[in-house]
């Protein structure tokens, strides 16, 4: 399935949850999906049968624009060869979106790297902790407001 049949699906079921197609840039075709509708949309996306993204490759984490966090979805369909980019933005001020581990098992791993790294939180995974950084670690280094701490339990940091 190309990349503007899905997407026209996806429009097709969610309306104006689901954001423009974006085929003239640099990278992988994306869109924009809503955050408060991401578990449909994820669900939706799996158990579809012309769909069948039956893997989520990644997620990430991005610092986005000077008010918004971004996830980026990178999923892939095993059983019939397609591959989708979708991206959902959230308020830096309220960093929430819901997980989609129960729909991908191996986003649990993904979502806690984003909330250590980029401080998003992952509303239902089942054990949304720090994965890289100690516990008592302060602040997210890959925000871009992020500045290194000059100690760190007494130590000094080398940057």
């Amino acid at each position: 399935m190309e990349i503007n049949e899905i997407y026209n699906k996806l429009k097709s079921v969610f309306g104006e949850g689901i954001g423009e197609l974006k085929t003239d840039l640099p990278v992988r075709p994306f869109f924009f999906a809503d955050a408060s509708k991401i578990d449909a949309v994820a669900l939706f996306l799996r158990d579809e049968e012309s769909m069948q993204f039956d893997n989520l490759s990644c997620l990430s984490g991005v610092d986005y624009d000077k008010d918004n966090l971004a996830v980026v979805y990178h999923l892939c369909s095993y059983a019939l060869g397609h591959q989708l980019v979708v991206k959902c933005l959230v308020p830096k001020s309220d960093p929430k979106i819901k997980s989609v581990s129960d729909v991908w098992a191996a986003a649990e791993w993904h979502e806690r790297e984003a909330f250590d790294l980029v401080g998003m939180i992952f509303e239902g995974n089942p054990d949304l902790r720090r994965i890289l950084l100690p516990e008592d670690w302060e602040g997210h280094p890959l925000r871009k407001d992020y500045k290194v701490p000059e100690f760190y339990n007494g130590m000094k940091i080398p940057y």
